[in-house]
């Protein structure tokens, strides 16, 4: 088994969704990550936090099986962001970003992980992907993020680390801002030129779209009648299908199918992810539920193969 290694942010988050707040919890898109892969099998860690991160919430992800070898210790306060929600969780407003400790992050890889076959570069400065990327030895498939601060802003840096990466993942908007195509289809071929191997575009209660070589494909979201908090579910999504492909990689290619269940598996981990604030569901999560939620995805889209 290949655990993935995610290089990105940890975090504290103040959330406000429905009339509710939750103060400093656990966030950051590597801690998603590596929440939803731990469920899958092993996953290393590289982030930065400050003086003033709890121990609480360090050991929550140790005990989820996260190996934290690579999150570094700096003097100062952690990275903060805070955000509120519409009521019918369709806008966030960000209220306030502090950088804090995350301003200054450097990753440095440590000996052990940069043999990592599989790894997931976070939504950080492009400069800092392609610093990881020029570390790591032996990777057989890299998926990344990114945003549009970054498309606009890092452009010719992002265009460096597309020609070195397997999977994109970003959304809708952003996938047209990067291609110029309003299109997702030929947003996608757009991306695939710029050097992507594959283009997973998330569409939040819509889905997400797979295009990777020739196979297209389209995952749905899970129905769910009570969304708490979706901070972190596109991470837990790259979580659950860079984690998936690990449990089944066996050192050569990874075909199409498998890419499709990865995909599964990803929309699996992210509904999960909605259902309480912060990474609090993972708390109480089974492999069980894991499971059975996975099944009912395939029911979601079963249909019996007649003609018209």
């Amino acid at each position: 088994m290949f655990g993935p290694l995610v290089v990105g942010s940890i975090g504290l988050d103040t959330i406000e969704s429905r009339g509710q707040v939750r103060t400093e919890v656990l966030g950051g898109s590597a801690a998603y990550f590596a929440a939803a892969a731990s469920f899958l099998g092993p996953v290393s860690v590289v982030a930065v936090v400050g003086d003033d991160f709890p121990d609480s919430h360090r050991d929550y992800l140790h005990k989820l099986g996260a190996n934290l070898d690579g999150v570094a210790g700096a003097t100062g306060r952690t990275f903060r962001w805070h955000g509120r929600y519409s009521d019918d969780l369709n806008k966030r407003t960000t209220l306030d970003t502090q950088l804090n400790v995350f301003a200054g992050f450097s990753p440095e890889i440590p000996p052990a992980y940069r043999q990592a076959r599989l790894v997931f570069l976070g939504n950080i400065d492009p400069h800092l992907q392609l610093r990881v990327l020029d570390q790591i030895e032996n990777a057989a498939m890299v998926g990344m993020d990114t945003m549009n601060f970054w498309i606009t802003g890092s452009r010719p840096a992002l265009l460096q680390v597309l020609k070195r990466i397997d999977f994109l993942l970003l959304n809708d908007e952003e996938a047209r801002m990067l291609s110029g195509e309003h299109n997702l289809v030929r947003a996608a071929h757009g991306i695939h030129k710029m050097g992507a191997k594959g283009v997973i575009i998330k569409r939040g209660d819509a889905g997400a779209l797979l295009f990777h070589g020739d196979h297209t494909f389209a995952a749905p979201a899970m129905p769910l009648s009570d969304v708490v908090d979706p901070t972190g579910a596109g991470d837990s999504f790259a979580g659950g299908f860079m984690g998936f492909l690990g449990r089944i990689f066996m050192g050569g290619a990874i075909d199409g199918m498998a890419v499709r269940r990865a995909m599964i598996c990803g929309s699996t981990m992210a509904s999960f992810c909605c259902e309480d604030f912060s990474l609090d569901r993972f708390r109480t999560l089974t492999s069980d539920e894991i499971e059975e939620r996975f099944l009912r995805f395939r029911h979601l889209t079963h249909f019996d193969e007649l003609r018209l």
